[in-house]
C-alpha cells in the first residue's frame, strides 16, 4: 500500500525527482539550523533579557512605593500612569505565518518575565499602535495608618533583545539562500540531464533506422562514458547492417542465378505447347520461391535509404485502386482532404500493396480504402469484410514469421507482410493500428505524423 502510494507521489521525471530532494534537503537542513539558533541561542539571550528587565521593575517599583507622594505623582504622569489598561493593550494582531517567530520571541519573554516578577504584577504587550509594556505595579503604602491606595498600570519601553528584529531579518536570509540554492541546483540538472536528452533522441533515431551524429564525449566522465559506448554500439549496428544487406543481397542473386537457369532448362527441356501438371507445378513453384525471396529483400530494405519526398497520398491510394480493379478487385474509396507530407514513394507503395493484397486474400469482399487528416496525423484505413483473425490476433502478427491461423489456407507466405508494414510505418514516424469495422470485418489504419519524414 506504502509503495504504490509513494510512487504516485513521486514525479516521473528523475529532474524532478533530483530537484525535489534537493529542495527538502536544502530546507530540512535551514530549519534544523532556525530550530538550533531558535533553541540555544536566541531564548537563553531572550530570558536573560526578561530576568534583567523583571530586576529593573521590581526596582522602579520598590523606588515608586518609597516616593513621598508629590514627586510620586509626576513620575507616573512622565510614566502614562492608568488605574486601567488601556482597550488598545489588550488587542492582538491575527495569527500568521511571516509574525509567527515575533509571536514566539514575544511568549518567551513574557513568560520569563512572568516568573520573575510577583504573582500581582501582571503584564502585557501592547501590540497595536506604538509597542510597549504595560505593567501593574502595587499600590503606593498610604501613610499616618490611611488605606492603601489603588494598583496602576505603567508602559515602559521594550528591551531591544526582546524584539529580535535582526534575527528576523537573519531568518528572511535564511530561506532567500535556501531557494536560491535550489536554482542552482535545477540549473546543474538541467546541465546533467542535457546529454541524457541528446542519447534519448539518438536512441529513438537508431531505432528507426537512421544514422544520428556521435554524441558528444567532452562532458564529465560518466556521461562521456556512456555516449562514448553508444557510438561503439551505432558504428557497430551500422557494420553489422551493411553485413546484413551485403549477405543478403549475394543470396539473392546466388538463389535467383540457378532458378532462372532452371526456368531456362525446363523451356529447352520440355516440348512445346506442353501443359502437363508437372510443368505447372514446378513454374508455381518457382513462382513461390521468387515471392519468398522478395519477401525478404523488402523486409531486411524496407526503405531506409530512400530518399522522402513531399507527395500526394491519396493519388497513390487511386493508383494503386486501379491497378487491383483491372485484376478484378475493386475498392470502395473514401479520401479526404490530405496535405502533403512527406514519405518514400517506393516504400509507401509496398505498405499500401501489402495492405490491399492482405484485404483481397484473407477478406474478399467489402474491400475499401479510406483517409483523413487531423491537426497532427494523417490515416490511411484498409478494410474488408472477411471474418478472419481479431484485432487482437493480428496485434501479434506484427512480429516477423508470424503467420495466423487463416494463413494455413494459403501457400507462398513467410510471414513478413505485416512487419514489413510495420517497420515502414515507423520509418515515416508513424505507426500501425487494428480495428474493428462497423457492420463487420476489420480495418487496418496507418498513422502518419504531420511531420516531415525522418
Amino acid at each position: 500500500m506504502t509503495r504504490p502510494l509513494l510512487r504516485k507521489l513521486l514525479p516521473r521525471t528523475l529532474l524532478a525527482r533530483n530537484i525535489a530532494l534537493l529542495i527538502v534537503l536544502v530546507m530540512l537542513s535551514q530549519i534544523c539550523s532556525i530550530l538550533v539558533l531558535l533553541h540555544y541561542v536566541q531564548r537563553p539571550r531572550v530570558e536573560r533579557a526578561a530576568a534583567v528587565f523583571a530586576t529593573y521593575v521590581s526596582t522602579l517599583d520598590s523606588l515608586l512605593a518609597a516616593t513621598p507622594a508629590a514627586p510620586r505623582a509626576a513620575l507616573t504622569a512622565r510614566l502614562d500612569a492608568r488605574e486601567q489598561l488601556p482597550p488598545e493593550a489588550g488587542e492582538m494582531p491575527p495569527a500568521g505565518l511571516l509574525r509567527a517567530y515575533r509571536t514566539y520571541q514575544r511568549g518567551v519573554f513574557l513568560d520569563s518575565l512572568r516568573k520573575h516578577l510577583p504573582a500581582d504584577m501582571p503584564v502585557t504587550w501592547q501590540m497595536k499602535g506604538a509597542q510597549r509594556l504595560w505593567i501593574r505595579m502595587h499600590a503606593p503604602a498610604a501613610g499616618n495608618g490611611a488605606a492603601p491606595g489603588t494598583p496602576y498600570w505603567i508602559a515602559l519601553p521594550i528591551p531591544e533583545d526582546a524584539q529580535g528584529n535582526g534575527l528576523e531579518a537573519a531568518i528572511f536570509l535564511s530561506l532567500g539562500l535556501a531557494v536560491l540554492a535550489a536554482l542552482a541546483g535545477y540549473a546543474i540538472q538541467l546541465h546533467l540531464n542535457e546529454p541524457l536528452r541528446e542519447l534519448t533522441g539518438a536512441a529513438r533515431r537508431v531505432s528507426a533506422g537512421e544514422t544520428p551524429a556521435p554524441l558528444p564525449t567532452d562532458g564529465p566522465v560518466e556521461i562521456a562514458a556512456v555516449g562514448s559506448a553508444f557510438n561503439q554500439m551505432t558504428q557497430a549496428l551500422q557494420e553489422a547492417e551493411a553485413t546484413r544487406a551485403l549477405m543478403l543481397a549475394g543470396i539473392s542473386h546466388d538463389i535467383r542465378t540457378p532458378l532462372t537457369k532452371l526456368r531456362l532448362s525446363m523451356a529447352m527441356a520440355m516440348p512445346r505447347d506442353d501443359d502437363s501438371n508437372f510443368v505447372i507445378a514446378a513454374e508455381s513453384y518457382l513462382d513461390q520461391i521468387e515471392t519468398i525471396l522478395q519477401q525478404f529483400m523488402d523486409y531486411a530494405g524496407s526503405g531506409e535509404r530512400e530518399e522522402a519526398r513531399p507527395g500526394d497520398l491519396n493519388a497513390l491510394i487511386e493508383r494503386l485502386a486501379g491497378d487491383f480493379a483491372g485484376l478484378g478487385h475493386e475498392f470502395e474509396l473514401s479520401l479526404g482532404t490530405l496535405p502533403a507530407i512527406p514519405y518514400r514513394p517506393i516504400s509507401m507503395m509496398r505498405l499500401l500493396m501489402n495492405l490491399m493484397q492482405n484485404a483481397i486474400v484473407y477478406g474478399g469482399t467489402g474491400l475499401a480504402v479510406r483517409t483523413w487528416a487531423t491537426a497532427d496525423a494523417v490515416t490511411v484505413a484498409v478494410g474488408d469484410r472477411g471474418k478472419g483473425l481479431s484485432a487482437q490476433e493480428l496485434e501479434k502478427l506484427k512480429a516477423p514469421f508470424q503467420r495466423g491461423r487463416n494463413a494455413r489456407a494459403h501457400s507462398g507466405g513467410t510471414g513478413l507482410g505485416l512487419s514489413i508494414v510495420e517497420r515502414i510505418a515507423r520509418l515515416h514516424g508513424g505507426g500501425l493500428q487494428f480495428h474493428a469495422r462497423d457492420g463487420g470485418g476489420l480495418e487496418v489504419w496507418v498513422v502518419l505524423p504531420v511531420r516531415a519524414a525522418r
